[in-house]
């Protein structure tokens, strides 16, 4: 009988024990995998720096679940630690996200100004080809009026063939013109926006 007694005492010492080993091992069963998931975002070295304040909260999560006891408080915390490391992991992953865009922004802004720049050179280009086409006409131009005025017959024809050029050629010529101006001011406006928004 006093073996009996001894035997359920010692029983009734050892349970406690035996369930919070249990407790520690299911604990441990489930921590495990979210520590590894909150480390393997501390590890890498472009979401190291990113959410802070989101994976303190998990790692916060993952203390609680650890020292948790009982069924429902375990599960109540495992459930609270596997939405804060995801949260965790959202946020670093959004926040990553918003830095590759601000960097393809500003990239885009730069190939924009570097195609204005390109536009306004071709434009100063073909600026200059007008006026030299301009010119070299102009001094046809003159030649042939000269030659015009030998022959009076034929001087009213050539000026008013002189006249068409020239003015064919001024439009031209102020149309490259108005070209290269608005290209000057877009190109100028464009500094302007990167100089006010540095992203």
């Amino acid at each position: 009988m006093n073996r009996t007694l001894a035997a359920a005492a010692l029983a009734a010492l050892m349970f406690p024990a035996t369930a919070m080993a249990q407790d520690r091992v299911a604990s441990g069963d489930v921590v495990a995998p979210l520590q590894a998931r909150l480390h393997a975002l501390d590890a890498d070295p472009e979401r190291a720096p990113l959410a802070a304040y989101e994976r303190l909260r998990a790692r916060q999560a993952l203390d609680a679940l650890a020292a948790a006891r009982g069924s429902q408080p375990r599960a109540d915390a495992r459930q609270v630690a596997e939405w804060r490391v995801e949260t965790a992991e959202i946020a670093a992953a959004t926040e990553l996200a918003r830095r590759e865009i601000d960097r393809l922004d500003r990239e885009r802004s730069e190939l924009l100004v570097e195609a204005s720049r390109q536009d306004a050179a071709r434009a100063r280009a073909e600026a200059e080809r007008l006026r030299i086409q301009a010119r070299i006409q102009a001094e046809e131009a003159e030649r042939l009026r000269l030659e015009a005025e030998m022959e009076s017959g034929a001087r009213q024809r050539a000026e008013g063939a002189l006249d068409d050029v020239a003015s064919a050629q001024a439009a031209r010529l102020r149309a490259a013109r108005e070209r290269e101006a608005a290209l000057r001011r877009q190109e100028a406006e464009l500094l302007k926006s990167l100089e006010e928004d540095p992203r």
